[in-house]
């Protein structure tokens, strides 16, 4: 056995196909294959799957049930991985995640730590489900509600997050999808991961060397590999620039749009970024209203009441959520503050506010971007007033998800 075994994560909303592509590579691949398998019931279903559809010994698969495996079991999957590498001789890991687990955690638990010394990522490959996706994008509502383990965050969020940090795609159940629609899918799933390469599939059948041993992760691109995220640098470069600076100095740039080129994909960005806050039911109500142009909406937001709370704001299709993720950097005190400016020199400063901003990046196709720019700045309030402490449809502490439109 080699040194460091590729690892090939396999993420995709439940019912997409990731148990049956796991089953046609076990059955077709001229290599020995192990498999980790996630599920966030008591009982790994998947697994039992797995074991009834190939000739894979039982010794060659190892569970985690009960928990989301990029959270609540990352103690566990080092172990697991560990074990299964002493107990069985193959040439290559296969992980299939949970409908609700997001890739990038677990890409890291393969980079970072102890398994980082056994075992090197070799592709995120996302299975989507045609038909479901069609229905995000055409913004109507889905039948197929969010899991419960994930009640607090739309099922179409999850399945975008899934896809934006893929290295490879399998637009699967393509026979329940026009070519038309198809042709368009595939359009949108270059603007939300520009560099992933997108195979069309039917009962997740696709050659083996296409999806095995494709040795085109980067880790250092791990957490900019999103559309939305480029579009957002690209923001920051064209709006330093234009203020005369690098992206480490202050100025008093409180409102800026800017539009990306349109793509040969006929998919396009818009950002938005704003040093003043956002009254929460005025900004609910503009979220609520977007135009089904909108396909992806995603940024840090500043929320009146909340100086000590950046919010991120995550709409997918017709769905909306919001998180707190932590402190701004300004409302820290002053040594952290300063030594988290120095370690972040890209960090975007205002003289008067700090990092508190709003930063929207807006994906979509024919975006109307005087009416995108109109509405967000008519939910702009004063900085200066008190906001009254009302309850309202966003998250208040670190770490609260809320579901602003499903």
């Amino acid at each position: 056995m080699r040194d460091r075994m590729p690892v090939t994560v396999v993420s995709g909303s439940l019912g997409a196909g990731k148990t049956t592509l796991l089953n046609h590579l076990l059955t077709t691949a001229d290599r020995r294959l192990a498999v980790l398998v996630n599920d966030v019931g008591d009982v790994n279903v998947d697994a039992s799957l797995l074991e009834s559809g190939s000739d894979l010994p039982r010794e060659g698969i190892a569970e985690l049930s009960n928990g989301c495996i990029c959270c609540e079991l990352q103690d566990d999957l080092e172990t697991e991985v560990r074990a299964l590498a002493r107990r069985y001789d193959f040439d290559q890991l296969v992980v299939e995640t949970s409908g609700i687990s997001e890739p990038a955690p677990v890409a890291r638990l393969f980079t970072t730590g102890s398994a980082a010394a056994r075992y090197t990522v070799d592709a995120l490959v996302t299975v989507v489900d045609a038909s479901l996706l069609a229905t995000v994008v055409s913004g109507d509502r889905l039948e197929r509600e969010t899991p419960p383990e994930a009640a607090d965050r739309p099922l179409s969020d999850l399945l975008f997050e899934q896809i934006e940090v893929s290295t490879l795609v399998l637009l699967n159940k393509c026979d329940l999808v026009s070519e038309g629609e198809l042709e368009r899918l595939e359009r949108v799933v270059a603007g939300l991961q520009p560099d992933a390469t997108v195979i069309r599939t039917v009962y997740s059948e696709v050659e083996v060397e296409r999806v095995l041993e494709r040795e085109e992760f980067d880790p250092q691109a791990l957490g900019g590999l999103a559309g939305w995220q480029r579009a957002l640098e690209e923001y920051r470069a064209h709006a330093d620039e234009a203020c005369g600076h690098g992206g480490d100095g202050e100025h008093t740039h409180h409102g800026h749009s800017h539009r990306t080129p349109e793509t040969v994909y006929g998919v396009e960005a818009i950002t938005l970024r704003y040093h003043a806050p956002l009254e929460p039911e005025r900004f609910a109500a503009f979220l609520r209203e977007l135009p089904p142009a909108v396909l992806r909406l995603k940024g840090p937001c500043w929320l009146a009441g909340r100086d000590d709370l950046e919010v991120q704001v995550s709409g997918a299709g017709r769905s909306v959520a919001a998180e707190g993720v932590g402190p701004w950097a300004a409302s820290l005190p002053a040594t952290r503050r300063e030594l988290y400016r120095e370690n972040h020199p890209d960090l975007p400063w205002d003289e008067r506010h700090g990092d508190r901003r709003t930063e929207l990046v807006v994906i979509g196709t024919d975006l109307d971007e005087t009416a995108l720019t109109a509405g967000l700045e008519a939910c702009l309030t004063d900085p200066d007033e008190d906001a009254p402490l009302e309850a309202d449809s966003f998250p208040r502490e670190r770490g609260e998800r809320t579901v602003v439109r499903r």
